[in-house]
């Protein structure tokens, strides 16, 4: 690995209408999990593997955000902001507006709903030559992205509704490995370029799905992976138990 800066996005700007109605008063990254804001078990665990620069893109409640950063100091970080008060970008356009916050290292980029055990150190050191590199599960889902033999990705299917989207025709998703996403990934610098005809508005996956068939997007399969999505109320207190279980607290 080179002297360049470990740096990461977190994905904050979300509405959160699935932890209504906590979200009607609070951000979703303000929500409390054992005893802290997912927004700081995020930081931390961030702080923990050795990420230096850290962007965050604010929409819902957005001062409530800035306010609590400020007054933890950035838990001793460099944190920036990608104020997205106006107008809330989504995932792929959340990161082509962070841009001018980013040098040329890869990226992490990790949803703040999500709870892990994953490595991030390793994971992030492990991937810095791909373009892009998705870590993936193989929880049960009704959404999985498709990829070839050698992990690189190659579609998404809803095995509820059989719909798929691929840039390659025809392609039948049971002769392809199915995984979950994780909410997790890598991103080069790199790709910033092919983002520029995107509109303001755009999803993250939706981009890797439109590029490659000519880029290499690689998925990499979490050994021993535990991970939670705390999106709904119901799975609130299973969260608390979840953090003290990974001794994440």
């Amino acid at each position: 690995m080179d002297n360049r800066m470990m740096q990461a996005m977190i994905f904050a700007a979300g509405l959160g209408t699935r932890l209504k109605p906590l979200t009607d008063h609070v951000p979703k990254a303000l929500v409390n999990v054992a005893g802290s804001p997912l927004l700081k078990h995020v930081i931390c665990r961030m702080k923990d593997a050795g990420f230096q620069r850290i962007v965050v893109n604010v929409h819902h409640f957005s001062k409530q955000i800035t306010d609590y950063l400020e007054a933890n100091q950035n838990f001793g970080m460099n944190i920036c902001i990608s104020d997205e008060t106006d107008h809330l970008l989504d995932t792929g356009g959340g990161l082509k507006a962070a841009k001018p916050f980013f040098d040329r290292a890869p990226i992490l980029v990790h949803n703040v709903d999500i709870l892990s055990n994953v490595d991030l150190k390793d994971f992030y050191e492990s991937n810095l030559q791909a373009a892009a590199t998705l870590l993936v599960s193989e929880r049960q889902t009704k959404r999985y992205l498709l990829f070839d033999n050698d992990m690189r990705l190659v579609g998404w299917t809803n095995i509820e509704t059989g719909e798929v989207k691929s840039p390659f025709l025809n392609i039948d998703p049971s002769n392809c490995q199915k995984f979950a996403f994780s909410g997790i990934h890598i991103f080069s610098p790199c790709l910033f370029p092919l983002m520029e005809s995107y509109p303001d508005c755009f999803g993250i996956i939706d981009f890797y799905l439109h590029i490659c068939a000519d880029v290499p997007i690689k998925g990499r399969v979490g050994k021993n992976l535990q991970l939670m999505d705390v999106g709904k109320l119901n799975t609130l207190h299973e969260a608390d138990d979840f953090v003290k279980q990974l001794h994440l607290e």
